[in-house]
């Protein structure tokens, strides 16, 4: 089958990266352009509707995704400023962030077969607001894919963020969460508990990846899918969940299991498939995570047996 078009809707910036002892180093970032990037990198088309200045970081984001065959949809580069985030990264090469952003939406003219949102902008208005909306209307001919993303130091109180995190899980068929975002965003609550309550909301199907131990499916049907982590030499985790995020959804295309005609069969997605997708999404995680930065592979590094 062909790879299907799949819009993305959320905030580029760049991404200022200090380690130790190192100058900074600066990134095109921003949880929905890397899906983006991850997905056109994988031969699917992509439209990434967002929001950036038309200034010199923001001619670079531009550049960054044209380059990965993205396309950045009309009106994206309308902010006052691009936004940024300082990425302090630890000895592990976690990161931790500090934000100068704005968040917004331009209009978006036509709706593919997937729809993509997640992390700051999903839940920081304007941007919020209009996600919603579209998410609202795209629903009726595309599967909703959605990525919490979670950033505390810019979302809110647990509390606030959960609710708007959980009003957007319910919008969408897959969705693709951290444990780390879990444990934030519920306290004290179960891993499990919390993913079966998100079941009940409506989704498809909701995956938590756990870092170096794996990742865990839960479907409507009732399976659980764990898969484990490719190993490798870490160089830091930044983009890692994003491109896990692209290798569910193209998983999910190679599966024909897209479409929101498809969306009954995707309830009914069984555990071998669901596995298969895993693991395709944690062998693409996994290379992503082996250099520096949000790099995902190409279809053609993937399939190179290196990792």
């Amino acid at each position: 089958m062909s790879a299907p078009s799949v819009l993305v809707l959320g905030e580029s910036l760049i991404d200022i990266v200090e380690r130790t002892g190192q100058d900074a180093v600066e990134h095109v970032g921003g949880s929905p352009a890397n899906v983006a990037v991850g997905l056109a990198r994988l031969g699917h088309a992509v439209e990434l509707a967002t929001w950036f200045g038309d200034d010199e970081r923001g001619r670079r984001i531009r550049a960054h995704l044209e380059r990965d065959g993205v396309r950045v949809a009309a009106g994206s580069d309308a902010a006052a400023r691009t936004s940024t985030a300082l990425a302090r990264l630890d000895a592990d090469g976690a990161a931790d962030y500090v934000f100068d952003i704005t968040c917004d939406l331009p209009d978006v003219a036509e709706v593919p077969s997937v729809v993509h949102t997640g992390s700051i902008s999903a839940v920081l208005e304007p941007a919020a607001r209009k996600t919603a909306r579209l998410l609202d209307a795209a629903a009726r001919t595309a599967t909703i894919t959605y990525d919490p993303n979670a950033r505390p130091a810019i979302m809110g109180s647990a509390a606030e963020a959960r609710s708007l995190v959980e009003g957007l899980v319910a919008r969408a068929d897959v969705v693709k969460v951290s444990d780390e975002d879990v444990a934030w965003l519920a306290p004290g609550e179960e891993l499990t508990d919390v993913l079966r309550g998100w079941l009940a909301l409506g989704p498809a199907l909701v995956v938590v990846t756990r870092g170096g131990a794996g990742a865990l499916a839960l479907t409507a049907g009732g399976a659980e899918v764990s898969v484990v982590a490719p190993k490798v030499a870490v160089v830091d985790t930044v983009g890692a969940g994003d491109s896990f995020m692209a290798g569910i959804i193209d998983g999910l295309a190679r599966a024909d299991l897209l479409g929101a005609d498809r969306r009954e069969r995707l309830r009914e997605i069984d555990e071998a498939t669901v596995r298969t997708v895993l693991e395709r999404a944690a062998r693409i995680a996994a290379i992503t995570v082996s250099r520096a930065g949000a790099n995902p592979p190409t279809s053609a590094e993937l399939d190179a047996p290196s990792v």
